[in-house]
């Protein structure tokens, strides 16, 4: 390989993970959803004395119909608040072109509460008004607080869809590994916790990036959040199994 095709290699290797790091949060949060829900499915299930094959149709229900609708909430989400931004956005054109003066002491009033006075006030006040584009932007920012959001709401929602779909097959892949090869010898619920756990271990490490939060204190915190879901699930399948069985 040519030292040309090797820093191309390498300029799309970086670029994919500049890409992927801008939507971690997404894959973060979709995987959350998606381990914690299917590994309560499989805890209840389990609990409830349920057959593998049952196991793995509740499973594989609840991993497509939650993911697609988390992915459609997360789109749906992005896009209004891209729509809401930019409605205001609209709006602070308006008032800069029908109502200059206005929000020009605007302009000087944010800037004077920072700290800014005298020529030196109205040097950064001139500065700013004098391109619309910018005027509008620190509008937004400084008086509306609101940052546009420049990802893409397809993504956002695409992204979160695989997540919960990737992360949250992980506590049915024993289940699914055991109809085919009919019968494991093995404990189906203890691999699936320990391939869950582990899961639960890399999303708190992600999610404490994307928090800039202590790793360990995230990890450890994903784990207990995931498992107490699954014991829940497991106990209130075991009472409910009890219940019914008895009538």
């Amino acid at each position: 390989m040519t030292k040309k095709n090797e820093s191309e290699l390498h300029g799309v290797s970086n670029s994919f993970i500049e890409r992927f790091q801008v939507y971690l949060g997404e894959f973060v949060y979709g995987g959350i959803d998606g381990s914690v829900t299917t590994f309560a499915v499989v805890a209840g299930a389990v609990g409830a004395n349920l057959d593998s094959s049952v196991i793995i149709i509740l499973g594989f229900a609840n991993l497509f119909a939650d993911g697609f609708a988390m992915s459609i909430g997360a789109y749906l989400a992005a896009k209004s608040e891209q729509g809401n931004y930019e409605k205001h956005k609209k709006i602070e054109y308006w008032e800069v072109d029908n109502l200059p003066e206005k929000e020009r002491e605007e302009i000087r009033e944010i800037y004077r509460d920072k700290g800014f006075e005298g020529d030196l006030l109205e040097q950064v006040v001139a500065v700013i008004t004098a391109d619309k584009d910018r005027w509008v932007d620190v509008m937004m920012k400084e008086e509306l607080e609101m940052i546009e959001d420049k990802k893409s709401a397809f993504k956002i929602g695409l992204v979160t869809f695989v997540s919960f779909l990737l992360l949250g097959f992980i506590p049915l892949v024993v289940y699914a590994i055991d109809f085919l090869k009919e019968g494991l010898e093995i404990n189906l619920l203890l691999w699936s916790t320990s391939l869950t756990v582990l899961s639960f271990a890399l999303i708190g490490y992600l999610k404490g990036v994307v928090n800039t939060k202590n790793k360990t204190y995230s990890v450890i915190s994903t784990v207990l959040m995931g498992v107490s879901a699954a014991l829940v699930a497991y106990y209130v399948g075991d009472v409910l199994e009890s219940f019914v069985v008895s009538k």
